[in-house]
């Protein structure tokens, strides 16, 4: 796998590196899960992350490696909630100066928990694009560091962690060979670090890409072998939600990680978050529902399989829960 940089020993700098402040997070089996489709499947709960969001790997990965000059001047992020939320926490913990760009659309549970942390909030254009070129342009005129929620190495690297982790805990388990990974997908950062992690070790680990069918644009450009546009449409996964920029470094490296790509219609999503909630009670957002309901469409294949599904976020609004579980 060709990136331009040693990806991998990246990942094995930023595990040491974020180690004093994230969450080792428990990879659980499933026997419910296990009995009804023949596989052996463990559930990755990245949702018990501080922040409630693997997004804290990646932001802290990122400031961790910023120059003493780069910290005094501060940084600019832009995010739909999960990211900002990590990325205000960094600011908080590390007593840097910092700005985070929303886009109008964003969840309002997700952009109270920004606040909450005391970064500066800023509102600007209609959608998360809109937002993240705005505030690119703002921390190009500042000098300011832009933290992008995906398009960067180090937070690219920060994320892939939780392949490593999958490494050493599925041994544990006594999987000690990866047969599936399911991963949902928004801009690439967290499956393409965690493909990377992986494949590192066992080639043979097939890495499962799933999207919501109403926001897929990296899984219509993986198919495409091209950049393109998606008509998307509201979705319960609003953390996988955008199209991602021209020329982005997750693009390449996710056409050279992932096996295979599932898109997922919005019921089986709210089926998945359902079942989270009812059988083995555990709290999710939309996205990370997305990876269930997408190892539940192809399950029949699987059997007799260790199958990991990372759950990657809790992070959902009242009101959006109530309405899935009317």
């Amino acid at each position: 796998m060709k990136t331009g940089i040693d990806l991998v020993d990246r990942i094995h700098e930023a595990r040491r590196r974020i180690a004093p402040y994230a969450r080792v997070t428990p990879l659980e089996f499933s026997r419910e899960l296990s009995q009804q489709t023949g596989a052996r499947v463990f559930l990755k709960l990245e949702n018990y992350q501080t922040t409630g969001s693997f997004k804290l790997r990646g932001a802290l990965n990122k400031l961790l490696s910023l120059s003493p000059e780069q910290k005094r001047r501060g940084i600019t992020a832009a995010s739909t909630g999960n990211h900002g939320a990590a990325v205000a926490h960094c600011l908080s913990l590390f007593g840097i100066d910092g700005s985070i760009f929303v886009g109008e659309n964003a969840l309002a549970s997700k952009v109270e928990a920004i606040r909450r942390r005391g970064a500066d909030l800023q509102t600007a254009g209609k959608s998360c694009e809109e937002a993240e070129a705005i505030a690119r342009r703002r921390a190009a005129e500042e000098g300011r560091t832009f933290v992008s929620p995906y398009n960067d190495w180090d937070v690219i690297a920060g994320q892939g962690t939780i392949g490593l982790e999958l490494l050493d805990q599925g041994a544990e388990q006594g999987s000690a060979e990866w047969d599936a990974v399911f991963v949902a997908m928004g801009g690439g950062g967290l499956i393409g670090g965690i493909g990377a992690a992986l494949k590192s070790k066992l080639s043979c680990t097939r890495v499962y890409g799933v999207s919501p069918r109403n926001d897929a644009a990296l899984a219509a450009s993986l198919e495409a072998g091209e950049l393109v546009s998606y008509d998307a449409r509201p979705t319960l996964s609003d953390a996988t939600a955008g199209g991602l920029e021209p020329g982005c470094v997750t693009f390449p490296l996710c056409q050279a990680v992932i096996d295979e790509t599932v898109l997922v219609d919005e019921e089986a999503i709210e089926r998945a978050l359902r079942w989270l909630l009812e059988v083995p009670h555990v709290l999710v957002e939309g996205a990370a529902a997305v990876a269930l309901a997408g190892f539940l469409q192809v399950a029949d294949r699987l059997r007799g399989k260790n199958v990991a599904i990372v759950l990657c976020g809790a992070n959902i609004g009242s009101e959006t829960l109530k309405r899935v579980l009317q």
